[in-house]
């Protein structure tokens, strides 16, 4: 039972929450809610209405195969960006991709050997008499017919891949009957160009993609 003390304290807080609920009942009693079925189709009043024509049927699936079709291709996508970025080089082998050579430790005359991307590269200081004997060569009298301009940047260098393109051995400098580099295992004479001149070769030496950025540096790659 409740004693004479606890009476009052009942009495005054049923008084509080009875006011309380009057207040939400009577509160914002004056806002609706909007309504917009004046802008909505007939056929999708009804909540409870289903798709009964063929056009209706088609446009869910529609939408369901469209839906799907992004969603695959998006997957696609990551799975090619994920599987291109396993396959590229890492850093170390991207730092081998060029090689930056100083020119002034090349004499003129000279061909000196470098490795580069795990194959030798030849650098040729080519004296003019060389560059002019290059030059006067007919090229209708080549294997594989390539002027000597179209084979040099700066006329006085020759940058080529040392490696034969008949069974990929490694040519000698500055050797065969043309002056240029001879590859003793066959017999393939290459002239002061890298071009094929005698022997069972087919082809050129192959020029590598080179610059020169500026007058005493080479970069290769």
């Amino acid at each position: 039972m409740l004693n004479a003390v606890s009476r009052p304290f009942v009495r005054a807080t049923s008084q509080v929450v009875k006011a309380t609920a009057v207040a939400t009942r009577q509160a914002h009693t004056d806002l609706q809610v909007p309504d917009f079925s004046a802008y909505r189709r007939d056929s999708v009043k009804d909540e409870r209405r289903r798709n009964t024509t063929s056009e209706e049927r088609k446009a869910f699936s529609y939408l369901l195969v469209g839906a799907g079709a992004v969603g695959s291709a998006y997957a696609a996508k990551g799975l090619v960006n994920a599987f291109v970025g396993s396959m590229s080089a890492s850093a170390d082998v991207l730092a081998m991709a060029k090689i930056e050579i100083k020119l002034s430790d090349i004499a003129e005359g000279k061909s000196v050997t470098f490795k580069w991307r795990g194959k030798p590269l030849f650098i040729r200081h080519r004296t003019a008499a060389e560059i002019d004997s290059e030059r006067n060569v007919p090229t209708s009298t080549l294997r594989d017919p390539e002027t000597d301009d179209q084979r040099v940047i700066k006329p006085e260098w020759l940058v080529v891949i040392g490696v034969c393109t008949h069974l990929g051995c490694v040519p000698i400098a500055n050797a065969g009957d043309f002056g240029g580099y001879y590859c003793p295992c066959h017999g393939s004479h290459y002239d002061a160009s890298g071009r094929i001149r005698k022997g069972p070769a087919p082809l050129n030496l192959e020029v590598p993609t080179h610059e020169f950025p500026d007058e005493g540096t080479l970069v290769v790659g």
